[in-house]
């Protein structure tokens, strides 16, 4: 039994976020996405870095950096 104080546990679930300039937009609500580098799960008030063009997220700006590295195109 619980009393009034308690919180029913919320299920952890990936949302389908939609990836906009400074904000995102939540398409299926979830508690977390997952890192597009790691695979990490990230949890939404976590959510720091991420890329509107490729419209994925990133666990800390060194995955950020690892995957415009991939996708950039190289200079002569």
């Amino acid at each position: 039994m619980m009393n009034r104080y308690e919180r029913m546990p919320i299920p952890q679930t990936e949302a389908d976020v939609a990836y906009l300039d400074g904000e995102y937009r939540i398409r299926k609500p979830g508690t977390y996405v997952r890192c597009a580098v790691t695979g990490q799960p990230i949890l939404l008030e976590d959510l720091r870095y991420w890329n509107v063009d490729l419209q994925e997220a990133y666990a800390s700006p060194q995955a950020k950096l690892q995957r415009l590295q991939k996708v950039a195109p190289r200079r002569a």
